[in-house]
């Protein structure tokens, strides 16, 4: 009898461990998801942001079981120290990379510092009394302290007529501290693609982009992947498991990924915002131009000198344009004030003449799920010209990213806005911003 209960008991163990591989090979890609992210995170925060490596995790219940470590050339991360481990590689002028090991880019463009914006105020009292009090508002100065932690603003700067008149920064940050866009960036890819039609490198209804695009992704153009009306199938939920999240934290040539994807939709016919589509685009510019990794710094950051701007690219070298462009919050104003001229910067024209303009006009397609977007550009005029938001002036411009990051560009009021956090969960008229920006044009639009 012995014998038999021993033998049942082994079953049982085996059983028991089968069941528990199983349930971790199934579990994995949702548990690298995780750990990728926070490889990443910790990389990037450490090496690009000088700040500690466990800030900036989302609220998620994998969150205490990760375990995080940091080195001089990069950061891994894994669950409790053993499963789903993920491993982000810093390489100087590009950031933090993951895979199995960093990213050949080649030689980058070296990115001297330009001629700074003028003006500085560490507080808004440069401006109306009123405004001062709004401004303060966006900081959460009227909340306690849960409550302002959880609307996470860290930097707002505020330039007007190509001066800064305001500016403040949370507690940790300051004006040299680099912030992530998140889909800030694909705004500025939008000003990337610009840089090569001037050059005439590449055209907006450039098709046949990919050379296994033998159906009918090959009528794909370059102004689909800008507008999200390629009709690739996609879904842009941040969730473990979801094609964005496999996209960023699983997948070493991102665009490779995106371009296997079967269409949705007929492409052209129906707009979805799509980072998927914004990585294609990148990789089709640094096909077109070369040494994909240091565009952005050949194209943009010199010219514009940003020298504190880091484009990271994913396995391949290629710039991941969907979301990661890190900033000081000035140099993100220096790039709306880039938009404001109208692409001209020290008297150079780098964009098209016309390109905001065509940039910034949403075209009409069979449907949409996205109300005011333009190619890769949020505007306040829909395909009819009537306004969207009655509050801001019927010409704002916005680029908007994950978290809470916005740049505002209101031409009328020669007006460029930045906020900057880590808002999880806060969005919309909660951020403040744009009321913001509603009395900074009411109260300069006489100046």
């Amino acid at each position: 009898m012995r014998r038999w209960v021993v033998r049942i008991l082994l079953v049982v163990v085996m059983l028991v461990l089968v069941a528990g591989v199983a349930g971790y090979w199934y579990a994995r890609p949702l548990l690298l998801t995780g750990t990728g992210y926070a490889a990443h995170n910790a990389c990037a925060l450490t090496h690009l942001a000088d700040r500690p490596a466990d800030e900036d995790l989302p609220p998620n219940p994998l969150v205490p079981y990760l375990r995080v470590d940091t080195s001089e050339d990069g950061a891994s991360a894994s669950v409790l120290g053993v499963l789903a481990r993920q491993r982000a590689w810093f390489v100087d002028g590009v950031g933090c990379t993951l895979g199995d090991g960093p990213p050949d880019v080649g030689p980058l463009t070296p990115v001297e510092a330009g001629e700074p914006l003028p003006g500085a105020a560490t507080s808004p009292t440069a401006v109306d009394e009123l405004v001062a009090e709004v401004f303060g508002e966006v900081f959460g100065d009227d909340l306690d302290d849960a409550a302002r932690d959880a609307l996470g603003t860290r930097a707002v700067v505020v330039v007007h007529r190509g001066e800064v008149v305001a500016e403040r920064y949370a507690d940790g940050f300051t004006e040299t501290t680099p912030q992530l866009g998140w889909s800030m960036s694909k705004s500025v890819a939008n000003l990337l693609t610009g840089t090569l039609v001037l050059e005439g490198l590449v055209e907006p209804d450039d098709a046949a982009l990919r050379p296994e695009w033998t159906d009918e992704r090959g009528d794909i153009t370059v102004d689909d992947l800008m507008r999200g009306t390629s009709g690739l199938k996609w879904d842009e939920t941040y969730d473990l498991g979801t094609p964005i999240t496999r996209m960023l934290y699983l997948e070493d040539d991102m665009a490779g990924y995106v371009a296997g994807l079967p269409l949705a939709h007929t492409p052209g016919n129906h707009q979805q915002y799509s980072s998927g589509s914004t990585n294609l685009l990148c990789s089709v510019l640094a096909e077109r131009a070369g040494g994909g990794a240091d565009l952005p710094r050949r194209k943009l950051f010199a010219p514009l000198g940003l020298a504190s701007a880091v484009w990271e690219v994913d396995g391949a070298g290629t710039p991941v344009c969907s979301s990661y462009l890190w900033a000081t919050p000035r140099d993100w104003a220096t790039i709306g004030q880039f938009v404001l001229q109208d692409g001209v910067w020290d008297g150079e024209r780098l964009l098209p003449e016309g390109w905001l303009r065509n940039s910034t006009t949403v075209e009409p397609v069979d449907s949409t799920e996205e109300a005011g977007y333009a190619a890769g550009w949020w505007v306040n005029r829909d395909a009819d010209g009537a306004a969207i938001d009655q509050r801001l002036p019927v010409d704002t411009v916005r680029a908007l990213g994950h978290d809470g990051q916005r740049l505002y560009i209101v031409p009328s009021a020669e007006l460029v806005v930045v906020r900057m956090g880590f808002s999880p969960g806060v969005g919309g008229d909660e951020l403040r911003t744009d009321q913001l920006v509603k009395e900074f044009v009411a109260e300069l639009a006489g100046r």
